[in-house]
Formats: structure tokens, C-alpha cells, sequence
């Protein structure tokens, strides 16, 4: 057929041309090797090109330029681009009649050659009549992820959406979710805009919903939530809308609701006040109602040898530890046995328990009532009130905070908080009451936005009278109050005090939450944060550096930007020499090392390579880098006690540098928190024993025994939900905030400001799967929990759990698993099985009788 292709008869020609384009497409292989056909043409490969060449423009001329394209794809040397050089003088219509190899191999060419074509300033006009071929091929033959990493390459991702239907919805909009951590800046919102437009299209709005949170678009998260009507789906939405946190306005704006009694249930949703009512439910469902004491969570009689004895341990430390314990355990249960126990009296034990703590440490006591009436705004009130009004200033601190933790993550319609806070936080005569006022304010409305805390705490961050400490606590709480927001005023308020302040001012520990605090206004926002960075390049040379890396590491969090961790990696690399004094030249490795986590946190890969990356750094980092490395490993697996960040743990805690030590017994409680872990527990059990004789380092082993068992198992602090796809601002915050603290354990936990520890009930949310009907009633269904498999890209329908075992709801889920739903009866409303899903009957659903 080669030799018939010079023939002078055109016939001839054609017939032998027709031949060889038939046996290389009925050439059937294994996926494996290549189709016998090819191999045999791979010699008459120049021949064939040089008749190519001679032969004049004819249709014959187009289909041997076909051939030849398929060809070259054994042939083509790297670069030369043979297969799209040919094709290109062929026929553009029939692209799919080669194959499926065939359409990658030119996708993959046309990529690069659309790469130097732009550089060249070349048209690109006859690349594109290719991809409006291959791009549908590839979406009707199962390959949505290559249409998309096709129309990526050529910058025509808006073609994509002509293309999606009810069948390939689902996988495309899946790659395009997951690929966005892989992206440069700028595109990976482009993909998730796509994605974004792709579900609304298909009336998908939970899933739109989804993206919009992703995205951190308000005006995305009202349009979607406006452009809903089923009211079922409608109340789904503010079930997600009250788990990440955000407050819309139903009276008015985009997403008002005409119906009263929807509007009504819809505001009752999203602002979480059913949340404690829900958590009891599971609480008794799971039979943990019992309130548990301090000492059940230590099982001091499981320690062999060494217990405690004699004067050795500081009492006031010793019931300042039960304090937390309890208050952790019993987080959210409204009833213990140390403050709530009996009934009010003056002798009652609650009283009796603040008492048996000095100075700061009644106000840790009295706040953790709080904690244990969290989320339950009716209940927990009263009970707080009365301390309110006691002569002693640090148990009126102790009940505002109270005040705020009880408000935490829920709106009361009457709004209670503000009107108890607003007065105490001018109090200029007791620093300690306005400071418990401030951290209430931002605790109560956390995430809120809410404008009257911005211009009550404002002035108190510029105020140059003010005292620093006040200052930064004021800071925190704006960044608590307006995560994510870049809220111009607060934004000015901190930079103005970080300008003003004296030298002397700024090496205290607290100027440094004034960083913090404004970091957290810009978290996840990257690029929009160049302005105030480089505002903060002018500060005081004391601060500007501990500033700019903060802003930073807080502006990429969750972005998996390798340049930036590159970067933060130099930072930490750095040998600084520091003398007696200068220890402020050092300060900014600190938050560069837990910026290594806050930005590889998002996805398993990037925090895989964190992971060394810290390993690396405890064996060749400064004391600075070391200290902080516990903390970078706490972050990357909040609730999440994996082995590996175990046992790196477990070593450091026991560190000849104490500080290394104190951060990593904190570290084991944020990463065992809420989980019950035994081998944690013991871990912890036998490091008391270790650790009888130094106070403070016993004192942070309780406090990780009762974040291990917090909420009696019930609760996570993990600021990932919805499947790990969406990270909760104000839970991202509060932790922040905490890990900053231990960065200077002396002055806050490990000192008197050990109620920074609260700043942790931001990110504190059940870790439940809960169904309902359509009234909003428990409906026990079958579900299978497992691990989540990633079935992203993956051929066929994949199982999308591994290892699962079937229970009946409300179940638990752990950080990285997964619940499908184990009966057909009935359509969940929610695409992600997590929190409080609403289900429906299913009206094709046949019961078959065995």
C-alpha cells in the first residue's frame, strides 16, 4: 500500500490510502503496547512525508496528512510537535476516529504549542477549531478531566460550560474543586467561578453554595441562597450557612424571604439556635449525659508509680488544671459536677470552686461556666448572671467572658451579649474586667461582622493611653469579629496603634496580637493584603518583621502556595545571632514556622511535604524554630491524631528545652481533641507521672487530658467540614490565636493570661451526622462511615468509602471520614453527609418484603 501511495493513477492512490487508514483503525491492541500497524509504518515514515509533500492540493492530500498525524505519535521527537503539525493540513472534523490515545497525545501538543504561540504573538486561530473538537470527545467519552486540563492550558476555560449535562456534572465540577489547590493565583478562582456557574445552571445549590464559602464571596453566598425557592432545600442551605459560620439578612437584600414562617425558621437555623437542643439529642442518644469529673479523666489509679504526693504540687495550679478539664469535658452539657452541681446557695459548690482558685485563675473558673452552658443562650445566661455582680473584679471578668462563650456561635434574636458587655469594656480603672469584656465581645459575636463591636473596641486599639495589653486583646477580638473581611476601619485602627506605640511598648508580648489581630482580618484573601504589607515594612523594626511574616502566612492560609512556603522556609533557616535582650530579632521565625502548616493545610500532598519539611527543621532550626515546630504539627492535624504527628510529638514532650516540651504537650491536645484516642490518653497518663514535680508542665499535661476528651467525644476543633472542602474562618482564628499564645507561653497560658485557652470555642462544633425529616424531627436511617476515598478523576463510579460499617444516625464522623446514606428510602438534600442533613422521602422507592 506504501508503494501503491506514488503511484500515477489517482485511483490507485486512493484505494491504497483508504487501505492504510482502515487497518490502522481496526487495529484492536492491548492498552499496553502499540497496534501493529504503526509499528510496521514506522519505517515509511520519512517516505510517506516526502510523498505528502509532492502531492497537490486533493481531499487525498487531507486524509494521508490524517495518517501521517497519527503516525508521528510513535515517531515525533520531544518538541517537534508532529502529530499537530500534520493534523493541522488535515481534516479538522474527525478527530475522534482515531482514538483516545490519538486525542491526548494532540491535546497535550496543542498545549504546548499554544504556549509559544501566545509568547510569539502568533494567531491561535487554528488551534482553537481543534480543541472545539476534542473538548466535547473528551466530555462524552468519560475524560472531563482532560477537557478541563485542555481548555486550562489554552485559557478558554467558559467554553467548558456548553459542554456539561446531568450525566458529566458531577465529575467535572469535582476536578475543578480539587484542582484549584494546584493552581497559581488568579486561576484558581477562575476554576472555581466555573465550577460556581456550572451548578447553578443545574439548579445544584448546595453544591453552588458550596463554592461560594469556598470562594469567600458574600454577594455569591446571597445570590445562591436568592435564587433557591424549594423552601426544604432552602432550609439545607442555612443548615451549611450556620456550620461555616455566616449571617445573612433575610428581612432585607438579595436573599430576603417573603414567607414569615420560612424567614422565621431560616433565621432560626443559621444562627444555631437549635445547635444545643441537637447536641443534647446525640448526647442522649449516645448515652454520655453523665457528667464527668476531672478525675475520671485523669484515671490517676491507671498511673503506676509516681503519682503525686505531698507539697510538691501547687495546688492553685492543680485546681486551675481541673478548671479547664471540666470545662472541656463537659463543654455545651449545661450540667458537671464542680460548678453547676448543686443547687444555688451561698455555701453552693460553684462559689466554693471559684474561691479555691487565686487572682486570674477565679476568672478562668468562673468563665468555664460558660463553656459548659454553651450554645445554650436561655439556659446558660441566668446561671452567669449573679457573678456579675460580685465585689471581687476578676470573677466579673470570669462571668463576661462567660457571657461570650455562651454566645459563641449562636445569634439570639434579643442579643443579649452586647448589652451585658458594652459598659464593662470602658472600665479604665480595672484592666482585668475590660479585658474579659473585650475576649466576650469577641467571642459572642465571632464571624458576625457586626459593626457596633468595631466601633466599641476601635478606639481602644488607637488610644495611645490605653495600655498595650488591653490593645491586643482589643485586636483579637476585631480579627475574631471580621475574619476574612479586610474591614477597612479595623484594618486602619491597628495599623494607626502599631504606629504610634513606643519601642518599649512593642517588645511586649501583646503588641504582637496587635499583628495577629490584623493578620486575621486578611485570612485566606491572598493578593489583597500587598497594601498593609507594605505599610507594615515601615513599622518599628521590632515589630515589622513578626508583622509582615503574620500578614502573610495568614493572607495565603489554605492555599498550598509553594512559593510562599519556600519562602517562609528561608525565613526559618536563617542562623540570627541573639544576645540577652535581642531576643525580638528572632521572634518572627515563630509564626513562619506554624505559616508552613496554616498554608500546606488544605490538601494531603502539601501537608505530606509540611510534614518533612518540620522534621527537617527541628534538626537544623534555631531554638526560635524549634519551639514552634509542636505547634506547626498541631495545625496540620487538628482532631486528627495520626501516628506519625504521635510519636513526633510524644519525642518532643520530652525535650531538653522546655519550651519545645510545653508546646508539644499542648500540640497533643489539639491534635487527640475530642477524639477519645486511648493511645493518646495513656500517652498522657504516663507523662503526669513523668512531669509530678514541675507545675507548669503538669498543668499543660491535664489540659491536653481534657482536650482529648472534650465534649465527651463528642466534639471536634478540626476547622475543615463539609468533607474537608470548606475551612471555617472564625474556627481558623480561634486556633490562630491560641497557637500565637503559646508562642510566649510565659506571659499568656503558662502565666496569667491562661483564659486565652477560651479563644479555642470558636472552632469547638459537634463532630455529628444527623438526619431529619422535613419538620426538623431526629429520623434514624442506616449510613455507612468509613474513610473517605479521593474518587476525584477516577474511572466508573468509584466507592467513595473503604473499611465502612453500617450504623444507624446520629453517628460520629472523624476528621477524614466519610457517611453515605444506607438506604434508598429516602434523598438526601445535602450532596455531603455531615452536620444536620434534611431528607425527604424517595417517591420511586419500592419497600420489597423478604
Amino acid at each position: 500500500m506504501v508503494e501503491r501511495l506514488a503511484d500515477a493513477d489517482s485511483g490507485v492512490r486512493s484505494a491504497a490510502l483508504n487501505g492504510i487508514a482502515s487497518e490502522i483503525r481496526s487495529a484492536t491492541t492491548s492498552m499496553t503496547s502499540v497496534p501493529k500497524p504503526l509499528k510496521f509504518l514506522r519505517a515509511h515514515f520519512d517516505v510517506l512525508s516526502k510523498i505528502f509533500e509532492s502531492w497537490p492540493p486533493s481531499p487525498d492530500r487531507l486524509k494521508l496528512a490524517d495518517v501521517l498525524s497519527v503516525l508521528a505519535i510513535t515517531m515525533h521527537k520531544e518538541g517537534e510537535r508532529q502529530s499537530l503539525h500534520f493534523k493541522l493540513q488535515g481534516t479538522v472534523d474527525d478527530v475522534g476516529t482515531w482514538g483516545h490515545e490519538y486525542i491526548r497525545n494532540l491535546a497535550g501538543e496543542i498545549g504546548g504549542e499554544y504556549e509559544a504561540r501566545r509568547e510569539a504573538g502568533a494567531s491561535t486561530q487554528d488551534l482553537m477549531a481543534l480543541v472545539a473538537q476534542i473538548v466535547p470527545y473528551h466530555m462524552s467519552h468519560n475524560a472531563e478531566p482532560e477537557a478541563v486540563d485542555l481548555l486550562l492550558e489554552v485559557e478558554q476555560l467558559d467554553r467548558l460550560e456548553e459542554q456539561v449535562d446531568e450525566k458529566n456534572t458531577a465529575r467535572t465540577c469535582l476536578y475543578l474543586a480539587s484542582c484549584c489547590s494546584y493552581l497559581p493565583e488568579a486561576d484558581d478562582m477562575a476554576v472555581l467561578r466555573t465550577a460556581y456557574r456550572i451548578y447553578m445552571r443545574m439548579h445544584k445549590y448546595f453544591d453552588a453554595l458550596r463554592i461560594a464559602l469556598k470562594m469567600n464571596d458574600r454577594e455569591l453566598v446571597e445570590q445562591t441562597v436568592a435564587a433557591c425557592e424549594e423552601p426544604l432545600e432552602k432550609k439545607q442551605l442555612g443548615y451549611l450557612l450556620g456550620r461555616h459560620g455566616v449571617v445573612l439578612d433575610f428581612e432585607d437584600g438579595s436573599a430576603a424571604v417573603q414567607d414569615d414562617t420560612l424567614r422565621e425558621e431560616l433565621k432560626a437555623i443559621t444562627s444555631n439556635t437549635t445547635l444545643s437542643e441537637l447536641y443534647l439529642s446525640l448526647a442522649r442518644d449516645l448515652d454520655v449525659m453523665e457528667a464527668k469529673t476531672p478525675d475520671e479523666v485523669y484515671k490517676m489509679h491507671l498511673v503506676e508509680g509516681r503519682t503525686p504526693t505531698g507539697p510538691v504540687v501547687d495546688s492553685a495550679r492543680q485546681n486551675l488544671a481541673s478548671t479547664f478539664v471540666n470545662a472541656f469535658v463537659n463543654a455545651g452539657f449545661g450540667q458537671d459536677k464542680l460548678m453547676t452541681a448543686v443547687p444555688e446557695g451561698e455555701g453552693s459548690d460553684a462559689v466554693h470552686w471559684i474561691f479555691k482558685n487565686k487572682d486570674h485563675g477565679k476568672l478562668s473558673a468562673t468563665a468555664s461556666l460558660g463553656m459548659i452552658t454553651m450554645w445554650d443562650v436561655g439556659g446558660g445566661l441566668p446561671q452567669v448572671d449573679k457573678y456579675l455582680y460580685s465585689k471581687d473584679s476578676h470573677v466579673v471578668a470570669g462571668a463576661l467572658l462567660a457571657v461570650g462563650l455562651v454566645n459563641c456561635g449562636v445569634q439570639d434574636e434579643c442579643d443579649p451579649a452586647y448589652a451585658l458587655l458594652y459598659e464593662s469594656v470602658d472600665k479604665k480603672d480595672d484592666p482585668t474586667v475590660r479585658i474579659g469584656a473585650i475576649m466576650g465581645l469577641g467571642l459572642a459575636y465571632a464571624g458576625t461582622q457586626k459593626e457596633e463591636v468595631q466601633e466599641l473596641l476601635a478606639p481602644l486599639v488607637t488610644d495611645a493611653d490605653v495600655s498595650i495589653e488591653v490593645a491586643g486583646f482589643a485586636a483579637l477580638s476585631l480579627g475574631l469579629v471580621f475574619p476574612s473581611t479586610c474591614h477597612a476601619e479595623s484594618v486602619e485602627a491597628i495599623l494607626q496603634a502599631l504606629m504610634m506605640r513606643s519601642e518599649s511598648e512593642l517588645a511586649e508580648p501583646f503588641a504582637k496580637y496587635l499583628c495577629l489581630g490584623l493578620a486575621l482580618l486578611f485570612l485566606g484573601k491572598q493578593d489583597a493584603v500587598e497594601a498593609t504589607l507594605e505599610v507594615a515594612k515601615t513599622l518599628n523594626e521590632r515589630i515589622s518583621r513578626y508583622a509582615q511574616v503574620t500578614l502573610e502566612t495568614a493572607a495565603y492560609a489554605g492555599t498550598g502556595d509553594v512559593l510562599k512556603v519556600q519562602h517562609l522556609l528561608a525565613l526559618c533557616g536563617e542562623h540570627i545571632e541573639v544576645e540577652e535582650g535581642s531576643e525580638w530579632k528572632a521572634a518572627h521565625q515563630g509564626p513562619a514556622v506554624i505559616g508552613i502548616a496554616l498554608i500546606a493545610m488544605a490538601e494531603d500532598l502539601g501537608a505530606a511535604m509540611a510534614h518533612r519539611a518540620l522534621e527537617h527543621l527541628l534538626q537544623y532550626g534555631e531554638a526560635a524554630v524549634r519551639r514552634s515546630v509542636p505547634l506547626a504539627l498541631a495545625l496540620l492535624n487538628v482532631s486528627k491524631p495520626s501516628m506519625t504527628a504521635m510519636d513526633a510529638l510524644s519525642r518532643l514532650s520530652h525535650d531538653h528545652d522546655t519550651e519545645v516540651a510545653q508546646n508539644a504537650l499542648i500540640a497533643l491536645g489539639i491534635i487527640g481533641a475530642g477524639t477519645n484516642n486511648a493511645r493518646l490518653a495513656g500517652m498522657l497518663r504516663g507523662l503526669s507521672s513523668y512531669y509530678y514535680k514541675e507545675p507548669t508542665l503538669l498543668f499543660l499535661v491535664r489540659l491536653a487530658q481534657g482536650l482529648v476528651h472534650m465534649g465527651k467525644g463528642l466534639l471536634t476543633l478540626s476547622p475543615y467540614h463539609t468533607d474537608g472542602q470548606l475551612v471555617s474562618g472564625t474556627a481558623l482564628a480561634g486556633l490562630l490565636i491560641v497557637l500565637h499564645a503559646c508562642l510566649d507561653m510565659k506571659a499568656t497560658i503558662g502565666g496569667k493570661h491562661h483564659a486565652m485557652l477560651y479563644f479555642l470555642t470558636p472552632a469547638m462544633k459537634p463532630r455529628m451526622l444527623m438526619t431529619v425529616d422535613e419538620e426538623g424531627k431526629l429520623l434514624p436511617v442506616p449510613v455507612r462511615v468509613g474513610q473517605a476515598v479521593d474518587v476525584v478523576a477516577q474511572a466508573g463510579r468509584p466507592k467513595t468509602v473503604t473499611g465502612f460499617q453500617t450504623h444507624t444516625t446520629p453517628v460520629l464522623l472523624s476528621v477524614g471520614e466519610r457517611a453515605e446514606l444506607g438506604t434508598q428510602k429516602y434523598i438526601p438534600l445535602s450532596s455531603v453527609l455531615e452536620g444536620i442533613v434534611i431528607l425527604k422521602p424517595n417517591p420511586d422507592y419500592v419497600e420489597v418484603h423478604e
